[in-house]
């Protein structure tokens, strides 16, 4: 019985593949960028609709699906996650389903997960009888953008309200540094935490044949962020992931010209929590004191992002596990840490998370660019990959 539920699944993914692949191409052609979806929120409505599955509307553009088990009475939930935004970049693909807004672009295949969670939720649709307990389908809003769209629907309690022990929150997101037809995981840290520095060093412009009757805030900015590395170098333990990188630098004076001010904008990015507030108040400290020692003055402000992302070592085991025995021992790769950041990790504060990587490359298409490039693409046979795992680790952790 059991593996022909498994040979009636992988014949329904096969079936609802050009379905997949229409949604996501309608999604890409149609970005939204962070706590704007509107558009996308209410596609999603329609297509759940169609599928005769109730849902909520939560924080704006959130929308928020149940499916009701209908194996045995259990009080036990799965929620399965997506993010719906899109990012701030002119895409430069020439594909027929190109971004129709200039500026905007599905880089980071989020179309590519909101298409692959209602194609899970088609199937699971089909197979209530299979499996106990709900399966919740979260849409979320807003991961591209701080403080992240999982925050307010982890504040507007929907998901307390369903009653009943969540068991899992999974997540899935494409990666094209993971071959295709393989699912990444690892157990425990897994992804940065991510703050932002925006300062501006202000100084006293002049003649650049006379330095010493100016105050060179080129000068200090530059001796501020070496001296800014030693936090990372001296500082931290090297046993803790940290990356301190300043991506802007911005003094507009000219060869000749000593400047009045330089903006410097920057990331800070470690796994641990207890670090990440030590280092954060010690990168302050000296933006603060190393100008004013030489004559400057400065503002800074620090937005706080999103924790590190923490997978549940249980349920991460569980997940390995499942994969091996539904979809072959092949499948799932482990992987090394990721500096990127995502807001999934407040769920991982809250609940038995787990967030996984789909791979997406294939060598013999040009699936080869990274993600939040406006040349990202990927191989859309990701879709039987993505929806078989979403499908059967939910049915399996709601059936233990």
């Amino acid at each position: 019985m059991k593996d022909q539920l498994l040979k009636e699944i992988d014949s329904e993914i096969e079936q609802i593949f050009p379905y997949l692949v229409e949604m996501r191409r309608h999604i890409h052609r149609h970005p939204e960028l962070s706590f704007q979806e509107y558009k996308t929120s209410a596609y999603i409505q329609d297509q759940l609709s169609r599928m005769a599955i109730s849902f909520d509307v939560v924080a704006n553009t959130g929308v928020v699906a149940i499916i009701q088990g209908e194996k045995q009475a259990s009080d036990h939930i799965v929620v399965l996650r997506a993010d719906i935004d899109a990012l701030p970049i002119d895409e430069q693909n020439e594909v027929d389903y190109k971004s129709v807004y200039g500026g905007i672009m599905h880089a980071c295949g989020h179309d590519f997960h909101t298409a692959n969670l209602l194609g899970v939720a088609s199937i699971l649709n089909k197979h209530k009888a299979a499996f106990a307990g709900k399966v919740i389908l979260l849409f979320q809003p807003a991961e591209e953008k701080i403080p992240g769209g999982a925050l307010q629907i982890l504040e507007s309690g929907i998901l307390a309200s369903f009653g009943g022990e969540i068991k899992a929150v999974l997540g899935l997101h494409v990666s094209p540094r993971v071959a295709l037809g393989k699912i990444g995981l690892r157990s425990g840290r897994f992804m940065a935490s991510s703050d932002e520095f925006y300062i501006t060093v202000k100084g006293q412009g002049g003649h650049a044949a006379e330095p010493h009757q100016a105050v060179d805030p080129i000068m200090i900015a530059a001796q501020l962020l070496t001296t800014l590395q030693q936090v990372i170098s001296r500082k931290a333990n090297p046993a803790i992931p940290s990356v301190l990188t300043f991506g802007r630098f911005i003094g507009d004076g000219a060869a000749n010209v000593i400047p009045d001010e330089v903006k410097l904008a920057g990331t800070f990015r470690t796994m641990d929590e207890v670090w990440r507030k030590e280092a954060l108040a010690t990168v302050e400290e000296i933006a603060h004191a190393l100008p004013i020692a030489l004559g400057a003055t400065v503002e800074m402000e620090i937005k706080h992002g999103y924790p590190a992302l923490y997978n549940d070592p249980n349920l991460t085991q569980a997940v390995k596990c499942i994969l091996q025995e539904t979809m072959g021992n092949e499948v799932p790769q482990d992987l090394e840490i990721w500096m990127a950041a995502e807001d999934f990790a407040y769920y991982s504060y809250r609940y038995p998370s787990l967030f996984m990587l789909v791979g997406t490359n294939n060598d013999d298409q040009s699936t080869q660019f990274g993600l939040h490039n406006p040349q990202f693409n990927l191989d859309e046979k990701a879709f039987g990959t993505a929806v078989s795992a979403m499908v059967n680790t939910a049915m399996a952790l709601l059936n233990e």
